[in-house]
């Protein structure tokens, strides 16, 4: 947590563009999420990729997180230096600088990994080896997403054995991400979709215990399946971490009822005509690819967004806002946004309560 000379202030204090949370908003998704998984007995361990702050990670933690999945090694070392050991990098760590990095972090840290292919366990093995370490690794489980991931059933069992004959390596479980699933309407045959994505991934577990491999882990759910996912006998954790946001993409693209507490404020800096609002806020500030921003603002009939600014046209001619004056975009989706950003202004009814730091280090690497 950043020691700023805002904190107390209002938010008319913030120069712009600026990342800007509801802490009220935001702590009633936490609490959201965190419920969906106490009933559904099942553990939560939030992804960080959505917001890259080691100050939202320990907050998760307090709201009763077991740990914190992450998508980068980067993210993972920046927990690391928070002081959360338990980390899933629900990604495959391949390369040797990647690996070599890898060996370091699990010195000081618990680090699970996932692995999907042979030559990369073997990689990991060797280097697990040579450091004096044992590293833990999911096998990532490729439910019908068609990214990572190998085939449920027989392919898991397979690549389980294959895990199994490397002391250097500890099969701790397997993982999916049933993303294929979020967008299918209506709910009830969404709800059917991520019952046999998360299915064949507790089958291909069972299938591994079957057959003498101990299988600890069955992680899954993200915020656009957890609140089904976490009631899927066999499940023992969920990833949803994004949703604690509310963006415009998990509420109206995801159709999760999560409410909307991240935004990007920005500043007029021209009228060209009684129609027409130009801010300070464009795609260098938040991101446009997987949701579109939405301004805080009525009679608005188009929104437009360039490198350094958006373009608001309106319905009807309006004197105000004029320039100078403030204008919010609830973020289109908080992943590809935050780390465009070096510190999250954390507000509450107006007034700035915290400021969270984004680590440059944790990024993109």
């Amino acid at each position: 947590m950043t020691s700023s000379p805002l904190i107390g202030a209002t938010a008319e204090a913030i120069d712009t563009p600026a990342l800007v949370v509801d802490l009220d908003i935001v702590e009633r998704n936490i609490a959201r999420i965190a419920a969906a998984c106490r009933d559904g007995g099942v553990s939560w361990r939030p992804h960080c990729k959505s917001h890259k702050s080691p100050d939202i990670a320990r907050l998760l933690i307090e709201a009763g997180a077991i740990g914190i999945t992450c998508a980068k090694l980067s993210e993972a070392e920046m927990l690391a230096d928070a002081g959360i050991a338990d980390i899933l990098i629900a990604n495959q760590i391949a390369g040797e600088i990647k690996i070599a990095r890898l060996m370091r972090l699990r010195r000081r840290a618990d680090i699970a990994v996932a692995v999907d292919g042979r030559d990369n366990v073997e990689a990991l093995a060797k280097a697990a080896a040579e450091a004096g370490l044992r590293q833990r690794v999911l096998i990532e489980v490729d439910t019908g997403t068609d990214r990572a991931g190998v085939l449920p059933g027989e392919p898991v069992l397979d690549l389980a054995r294959f895990i199994v004959r490397f002391p250097a390596l500890d099969l701790a479980g397997v993982m999916t991400w049933e993303g294929h699933t979020t967008r299918i309407e209506p709910p009830e045959e969404k709800s059917k979709a991520i019952h046999a994505a998360v299915g064949a991934l507790v089958e291909s577990a069972e299938l591994c215990r079957k057959n003498g491999i101990d299988i600890r882990i069955v992680s899954c759910g993200g915020t656009g399946t957890f609140e089904t996912s976490a009631r899927i006998p066999g499940v023992t954790e969920i990833q949803a971490g994004g949703g604690i946001f509310g963006d415009v993409r998990y509420r109206t693209i995801y159709n999760v009822p999560v409410e909307y507490g991240l935004t990007v404020l920005s500043t007029v800096t021209s009228r060209p005509t009684p129609t027409r609002i130009v801010t300070d806020a464009g795609k260098k500030s938040m991101s446009t690819d997987s949701g579109m921003p939405v301004p805080l603002l009525d009679n608005v009939a188009k929104v437009g967004f360039s490198a350094e600014h958006a373009k608001i046209e309106l319905s009807v001619p309006a004197q105000t806002p004029r320039v100078g004056e403030r204008i919010s975009f609830v973020v289109g989706y908080a992943d590809t946004s935050i780390h465009l950003h070096s510190e999250i202004h954390a507000t509450r009814r107006g007034r700035i309560e915290q400021v969270w730091t984004i680590p440059a280090a944790a990024r993109l690497r």
